[in-house]
């Protein structure tokens, strides 16, 4: 993963004020090269710095309102690798982290209402390897995930 330099996050913040300027716009608007503006945003493409569009989508606006969190355990036989494929293969499961502690693998999971996310549950379920789910309904977005602060740090330095 490459480390972002304060030129990349001053782009990358225009980009979060406004996501339609053109590189000539964030060009004009930053005081850089369009080349090197349009260069910088290939290579963050390139090298995995920059999420996929679809990140920016809110699942409520795909009528996926409720936001769900499982600590799911795996079998300690393996089965790993054959829970993350199933669980890449239910769409409302839309992250799945490896993590320490209690559970192995912690899902975000997006759902209609508490009907769908008992189905989606099921399906979590019957995934190879997986042996216990825990379910927590987040009930409101305190603090959005953001990294525009960090962003902006990075760019004053």
């Amino acid at each position: 993963m490459p480390t972002l330099d304060a030129t990349d996050a001053r782009i990358l913040l225009a980009l979060d004020d406004d996501p339609q300027a053109s590189t000539m716009a964030l060009s004009t608007r930053l005081g850089l090269a369009r080349n090197t503006v349009h260069a910088r945003l290939r290579r963050l493409e390139a090298e995995g710095a920059l999420g996929a569009p679809s990140r920016r989508v809110e699942a409520a606006a795909l009528d996926r309102g409720l936001l769900a969190f499982m600590t799911l355990s795996l079998s300690q036989r393996g089965g790993g690798e054959g829970a993350a494929a199933a669980l890449a293969a239910i769409p409302e499961v839309v992250e799945v982290l490896a993590t320490t502690g209690e559970g192995d693998l912690l899902a975000r999971v997006v759902a209609r209402d508490t009907a769908d996310l008992y189905r989606i549950t099921e399906q979590v379920l019957t995934a190879p390897g997986v042996e216990r789910a825990s379910t927590v309904i987040a009930l409101v977005e305190v603090v959005p995930m953001r990294l525009a602060p960090l962003l902006a740090q990075r760019a004053r330095s």
